[in-house]
């Protein structure tokens, strides 16, 4: 890519969360942005976006929409970044890509730039932003490695704005009902049978996607084949257990590591302490550790609870929190659009 001292971007899927934070965050980063075209379906075309003191308009996708874009942030789901993607590389734009349709392709870069910006030098157009539960996981990850990244048990605490908006909006009318005394449940969550759902308000459910034939949801698999790409480490071992909780922002995760290497607590938190984007809350006798109201609008990874295994002196357990609309998704990205603009020459 040119360097250049403004660059033009387009957000395909501006009118939803995702999509509306991509363009809060290059605003908040101060990222030199020229012109910024707002894309989305023909039925959100003429919704108005502020931004930088100024309210935008969507227009409805075309091929033309990319002719001079530098950098197209994507987040309108799979089928639309298969249509378009193709469309804005061969129209000169960089695609980076906050669905599924790229992340496992040999030749598209799957970056968190905490992790692997290196991969990004080899980018033919299209750069893979990860699943959210996958992206706070490898930033501490990343920052332990040296002492032998083995085999990793995780469990997710997922909040439900990862399902959408309509899924926010979904938990709010349960809590309402249930507070006017109605038990009725929305039909927004995971269907049990093909005539009832599942409630989410007070509620814990193990599932996260659809299920596959392995028993593991698409989720689960997505932690385990997406780290070890990140990662750059195909024989990780991953063992994932994905849950929706009633949360509307900020993915938690319990994890245990084992390391090739006996580790002590003290060491973990030297490196964690010293991790890029990595905060460290880690004073239990405080009542001090991550939440996901802490993480809220926030793109930095928060990690605490470290501690031994009873048993084990090569295994380490923390719990992760990050903010799944911003580093799971819209932080991540533009922090990759700033790195190819690094990058430019």
């Amino acid at each position: 890519m040119e360097r250049k001292d403004r660059y033009s971007f387009a957000v395909l899927g501006a009118t939803g969360a995702v999509g509306r934070r991509m363009l809060s965050t290059l605003e908040r980063r101060g990222v030199p942005v020229g012109e910024v075209r707002l894309l989305a379906s023909p039925r959100s075309a003429g919704t108005r976006i502020p931004f930088r003191g100024e309210e935008l308009v969507v227009e409805a996708v075309r091929p033309e929409s990319f002719d001079g874009v530098d950098i197209a942030l994507f987040s309108a789901g799979a089928a639309a970044s298969e249509e378009w993607a193709p469309v804005a590389v061969e129209r000169g734009a960089v695609v980076i890509d906050n669905s599924s349709a790229f992340r496992m392709h040999d030749d598209v870069p799957l970056v968190v730039p905490e992790v692997n910006p290196h991969a990004l030098a080899h980018h033919r157009g299209i750069i893979a932003n990860p699943n959210c539960s996958t992206i706070q996981l490898v930033v501490v990850l990343h920052a332990l490695r040296e002492f032998g990244l083995e085999h990793v048990t995780i469990s997710t605490y997922q909040a439900v704005s990862g399902m959408g908006q309509r899924a926010v909006d979904a938990l709010l009318e349960e809590v309402r009902r249930a507070e006017a005394g109605e038990r009725d449940v929305t039909t927004v969550f995971p269907v049990v049978k093909q005539d009832r759902h599942v409630p989410m308000a007070f509620n814990v459910i193990p599932q996260c996607d659809i299920f596959l034939d392995n028993g593991y949801t698409k989720e689960e698999m997505k932690l385990v084949n997406e780290s070890r790409k990140i990662l750059e480490i195909p024989s990780l071992r991953v063992t994932p257990t994905a849950v929706r909780v009633p949360v509307l922002y900020g993915h938690a995760e319990s994890v245990a590591v084992r390391f090739r290497d006996p580790v002590g607590v003290a060491e973990v938190r030297d490196r964690l302490a010293k991790a890029e984007n990595v905060v460290l809350v880690d004073d239990p006798a405080s009542a001090l550790y991550p939440h996901p109201r802490m993480a809220e609008d926030r793109g930095e990874t928060f990690v605490g609870r470290i501690r031994q295994d009873l048993e084990d002196p090569h295994t380490i357990l923390f719990f992760i929190v990050a903010d799944n609309l911003l580093k799971g998704a819209a932080w991540n990205a533009v922090q990759i659009a700033e790195k190819l603009m690094e990058m430019a020459r």
